[in-house]
């Protein structure tokens, strides 16, 4: 672990150590492990730490880059520490150049740390991607509705169309009404 330059040049007074997903399984734990139990004061890591950490000591947090993270993964990641009794702190590091998109991003991680918040506003800032389909992002092309600008008529539909499946008004219009499904 000495080999790496941060814990040479930098914090010579820590352990360092370093994890990203090409590690083999064992020697990820073994990290993790390490870490958890203080012997590793600094992990320098990839976003392979994203989910499933669970180090209550863990207090600071550096995401280098964070202008090119969604909402979601820079969620995810401050998630990550906060965890003990002791107060904990989420640096993110961004390109001075960034996008509007990016800036209102990291705007909302500033203001937020509430979950259902931050999926609100990635929901107005990516779009819910295609239901079906290979479309990974953005608005769905529908004809008529907007998602976003038409959530209450939408809901409405739903609602209207779930009563109908419930109680139709005659077998006859229950079958038509599947036959268009």
């Amino acid at each position: 672990m000495s080999t790496i330059p941060l814990a040479r040049n930098v914090f010579p007074e820590f352990r360092v150590a370093l994890l990203h997903g090409r590690l083999p399984s064992e020697e990820k734990e073994g990290v993790m492990q390490l870490f958890k139990r203080g012997e590793i004061q600094i992990l320098v890591s990839t976003t392979v730490i994203e989910v499933g950490v669970d180090v209550p000591n863990a207090t600071i947090m550096l995401i280098e880059h964070a202008d090119r993270f969604g909402l979601s993964q820079l969620h995810q990641l401050r998630g990550r520490i906060g965890r003990g009794r002791r107060k904990s702190y989420c640096l993110l590091m961004a390109d001075e150049r960034r996008s509007e998109l990016a800036e209102e991003r990291l705007r909302t991680m500033i203001e937020t740390t509430d979950g259902f918040r931050i999926s609100e506003i990635d929901l107005k800032l990516r779009g819910p991607g295609e239901f079906f389909g290979t479309r990974q992002w953005g608005i769905p092309a529908f004809r008529i509705a907007n998602l976003l600008r038409d959530q209450e008529i939408l809901e409405w539909a739903r609602r209207e169309a779930s009563e109908f499946i419930q109680h139709p008004h005659s077998r006859e219009e229950f079958e038509t009404f599947v036959t268009y499904l």
